[in-house]
């Protein structure tokens, strides 16, 4: 009988392998948090090891709630200098996005990471709308009552000018700079809080007091503010919900929305307003809402700081009850006040243009700028009220704009060089432009090219790419209500059984909007007023479209941000769209906060256009969603990606472990050369029919406006000549289902363990956790062979070449059956499709290496008892492959869209960045099947 391995030759066996948990974290709502940690090791160059990318660049730091560090913080002053400005205590807002977007993409092009796989079929797509708020415009009844009652005498509010709010926008900007709340007298900050007599008069509060106290020694205290203001915004049927997404991308729309031509349109029934006044309307609890949101923030950043400096008494009863009082609406508002805190300034009309006077005098003669250095400056939407004007600008938008150039060049815009100088020019006289003293409206079109321009440019290209002209930008209503999702109105044809998922459902939402020069969403990006989650892409894409006119016209004001589109030579994709996630594995594709750009184009079409995808749901994929997502099973997640199996640490033996491999055959398989020859948009087996909004909305306004032809959505082919030994073959594979891709998180094996394999068995005979080589020549070091894998795990390799000629079979039927099996076997059945190219006979040495180990610099093992010695910055070594892009190939390509048409998720792993037992079992974790081993 062998000898246990116990819970110390455990420790050294599966040092540098990540295991896979999820966790409930009591203060926030929903499902619980995914985790991978590294519980045997302390190095900081392991626990750092990450499957995604880091965001690159601070002006898109917006897009995640969770903590983070950006790139840019390696080369730039400015970014340090405002990282230990915002290093001040802060409240923490329990709130964050899901999935979590710091795990949206992944570290190979076209994926994401664990954390995001788990989120998705429980994230915030999957919401409902909310009730009432269909429109932009006027809200349903029940929403018009509750505002009413919060405004009445019995209210918490009373109602204030526009002007007003603005005023008190203002000197909570400074407030937030400059919190001295907790050094004030209470009853001062108590005072200009709640509408009471004044003695001698003085600015009246806008809320009423409240009744009701928790701290009964200071009726004026901070803690009975909070509790006032959390119990105002906790009201229901009052404000936007910023939990749900389609009001995260609506937002700039009701700050900046126009009457015509403005509208946004996703599968969600969320209409544009109908006309001025009620926009008018909903602008003005929006700013309420901002304005309460940010009372309440600066006193919790008041109180969080005193708490750090001992100077407080913030108890933790009051943090109890504030947690039991705080919807998550009302933790979305918080996210939403400080976005505004931290990016906009409201600044007085004769402020302003002091400050352009005095650049004016500075740089005499310079040019006059353009749009978009005069949406950089202030809001598009001036207020005159007596006695003050005010305008509404950015702070940050010179690192807005350097965060678009940043994206335009990693994405490969075309004529990015161009672009940037006529960006850089405008941004250079941004604060000279001035605000026409007739209108009170400032100029807010591309030079060159007005509103009007635009669309007749729009126009005309579509007339010469032979498609039919969209409708004027200027009709009030400029497109239907779009079905993007592909399925004309009705029910999804998988979801018929599942009476939950009648109304479409899905972990990625489509999305479609008019643009237009100055178009609301190029104003909510150049603000940085954004919440996270998806949006961001959203935003960044079409500020790039709408600040440049001859994409603009070529393009089309319709965009369909979901899919893809055609434009000078190359191929632009969101991730939200599986042909976008299938060419990103192309050699020379360019991944970018959400967009794939490539050189492939569609066969036979030449004209510069946008590409509508028909993709089907996996049904399996339908049946977890919502709470019954694999997130919600804890336990057994992490009982199917343990790293001893069914088994425990104490009973553990080195038989019970096998050392998996790929690439190693008793017959050498074929060689396979394999080569893109063709991306096909097949013709159209459906067609997405634009409804007419009164069908919809019931507004008369829609009765007369012109609507498009249809816009057909296109199944996508991709054919590929392969080569396998002596034998050429044309394989074809439509991208049928809307599959994910994973990234197998990043393992380090040790160096110092060493193992001996049974004779004629895939088991491990012994296992040297001591490190003095005491087993012999015979003996091979896990740090070259990968982490061990206990037999609890099933898994079947195959050559792509025997895949490819097996294509038509099911899954379940390339996997090899379960031996002795009982009624309590659990099927965990993998198939490994392997793609590696490099001979495994060769040594070691000299394998190619990704960056990711082939960097490391290990340690003499020899009377060490380190178990790793790195140098350098694992994560930045990580993220360095990933801006070379030397990793990809046609048949990375071949086998995700094989993937594609038969609906089968995969885990993709890189030989040396990830060792094949971790893959396995992070198949485990996800519950997928499929991983896919690439060199």
């Amino acid at each position: 009988m062998s000898a246990k391995l116990g819970e110390e030759g455990i420790e050294k066996l599966f040092s540098g392998a990540p295991q896979f948990f999820c966790r409930t974290e009591k203060h926030y709502a929903g499902a619980p948090h995914p985790v991978v940690a590294f519980p045997y090791d302390e190095e900081l160059e392991i626990r750092d090891l990450a499957d995604h990318v880091q965001i690159e660049d601070k002006a898109w730091s917006g897009v995640t709630a969770r903590p983070h560090l950006t790139r840019d913080l390696n080369h730039d002053p400015a970014a340090v200098a405002q990282r230990r400005l915002s290093a001040k205590a802060h409240f923490h807002v329990r709130c964050n996005e899901r999935p979590n977007m710091l795990s949206m993409q992944g570290l190979e092009k076209g994926t994401v990471g664990y954390q995001a796989a788990l989120e998705l079929p429980a994230g915030d797509s999957l919401e409902e709308e909310q009730f009432g708020f269909e429109s932009v415009g006027t809200k349903g009844r029940v929403i018009v009552e509750a505002r009413e009652r919060i405004m009445s005498t019995f209210g918490w509010l009373r109602r204030i000018s526009e002007n007003e709010i603005l005023d008190r926008l203002k000197v909570n900007g400074v407030a937030y700079r400059s919190n001295d709340l907790r050094r004030r007298p209470s009853s001062e900050s108590y005072r200009d809080l709640f509408h009471i007599g004044i003695p001698g008069g003085g600015r009246a509060g806008f809320m009423r007091p409240a009744e009701t106290v928790i701290d009964r020694t200071d009726h004026h205290s901070l803690v009975n503010q909070i509790n006032a203001l959390v119990r105002c915004l906790a009201t229901p049927n009052v404000w936007i919900d910023l939990s749900r997404i389609e009001w995260r991308i609506r937002l700039g729309q009701v700050l900046w929305g126009q009457d015509g031509g403005d509208d946004l349109e996703d599968p969600t029934g969320v209409h544009d307003a109908p006309d001025a006044a009620q926009r008018a309307e909903e602008k003005y609890w929006l700013l309420m809402q901002i304005l309460v949101s940010t009372e309440l923030l600066i006193r919790l950043d008041a109180v969080t700081e005193g708490e750090q400096n001992g100077t407080e008494s913030y108890r933790p009863n009051d943090s109890l009850y504030f947690e039991r009082q705080a919807t998550e609406s009302l933790k979305w508002s918080l996210l939403l006040a400080r976005s505004w805190l931290e990016n906009i300034e409201v600044v007085e009309h004769d402020e302003y243009h002091r400050d352009v006077d005095r650049q004016q005098a500075a740089a005499p003669g310079a040019p006059q700028p353009g749009w978009l250095a005069s949406v950089v400056g202030k809001l598009s939407s001036t207020l005159r009220h007596a006695p003050h004007h005010y305008l509404i600008r950015g702070r940050n938008g010179q690192r807005q704009v350097d965060g678009l150039m940043h994206f335009a060049r990693k994405i490969q815009w075309p004529g990015i060089d161009d672009y940037e100088s006529h960006i850089s020019r405008s941004v250079k006289t941004n604060m000279k432009t001035v605000a026409n003293p007739e209108s009170g409206q400032p100029s807010l079109t591309v030079p060159g090219t007005t509103t009007t321009a635009a669309a007749a440019a729009a126009a005309a290209g579509a007339r010469e790419a032979g498609r039919a002209p969209s409708p004027n930008l200027s009709e009030p209503s400029y497109f239907g209500a779009w079905d993007v999702t592909g399925h004309r109105g009705h029910p999804h044809p998988h979801r018929a059984p599942y009476p939950q998922y009648q109304k479409i459902q899905a972990p990625r939402r489509k999305v479609a909007a008019a643009l237009h020069p100055s178009g609301w969403l190029s104003k909510t990006y150049i603000f940085a007023l954004m919440l996270p989650g998806e949006a961001l892409s959203h935003f960044l894409m079409a500020t790039l479209l709408e600040n440049d006119a001859e994409a603009l016209g070529r393009l089309g004001p319709f965009a369909n941000l979901c899919d893809g589109f055609l434009y000078h030579g190359k191929t632009f994709w969101s991730t939200a769209c599986i042909v976008g996630r299938v060419l990103a594995a192309g050699q020379g594709a360019a991944e970018c906060m959400g967009w794939i750009s490539t050189s492939v184009l569609p066969k036979g079409i030449e004209s510069d256009r946008w590409l509508n995808i028909e993709v089907e749901d996996v049904a399996d994929d339908l049946t977890r969603l919502g709470k019954k997502a694999r997130i919600w099973g804890k336990r057994r997640l992490e009982r199917d990606s343990s790293i001893v199996g069914d088994s425990t640490e104490m009973s553990a033996e080195p038989g019970d472990f096998t050392m998996p491999h790929e690439n190693v055959y008793p017959t050498p398989p074929p060689n396979v050369s394999v080569q893109l020859t063709a991306l096909e948009l097949l013709s159209a087996v459906e067609t997405i029919h634009p409804s007419p909004l009164s069908q919809v909305v019931g507004t008369p306004r829609t009765e007369s406006v012109q609507l498009p032809d249809d816009v057909p959505a296109h199944p996508a082919r991709m054919t590929f000549n392969v080569v396998t030994g002596n034998r050429t073959e044309e394989v074809s594979l439509t991208l049928t289902y809307d599959i994910s891709f994973v990234t197998a998180y990043p393992c380090s094996p040790s160096r110092r363990v060493r193992f001996v394999k049974a004779p004629g068995s895939p088991t491990i005979q012994q296992i040297d956790v001591s490190g003095s080589n005491n087993l012999g020549k015979g003996s091979r070091s896990v740090f070259r062979a990968g982490h061990p894998l206990h037999k609890f795990y099933n898994y079947t390799v195959m050559h792509i070449s025997e895949l490819l000629a097996k294509r038509d079979t099911a899954l379940m039927d390339l996997l090899r059956p379960i031996e002795n099996r009982t009624p309590k076997t659990v099927d965990n059945r993998v198939l490994v499709v392997d793609c590696i190219t490099t001979p495994a006979d060769l040594p070691f040495e000299l394998m190619p290496t990704s960056p990711v180990t082939g960097t490391f610099e290990f340690a003499s093992t020899s009377g060490s008892h380190s178990l790793h010695k790195r140098t350098g910055s694992l994560p930045n070594k990580m993220h360095l492959e990933c801006r070379r892009r030397q990793f990809g190939s046609d048949m990375e390509m071949l086998v995700r869209a094989l993937c594609a048409r038969k609906g089968w998720n995969a885990i993709i792993s890189r030989s040396n960045r990830s060792c094949l037992a971790c893959a396995i079992r992070e198949a485990g974790a996800l519950g997928w099947r499929v991983v896919i081993r690439v060199d």
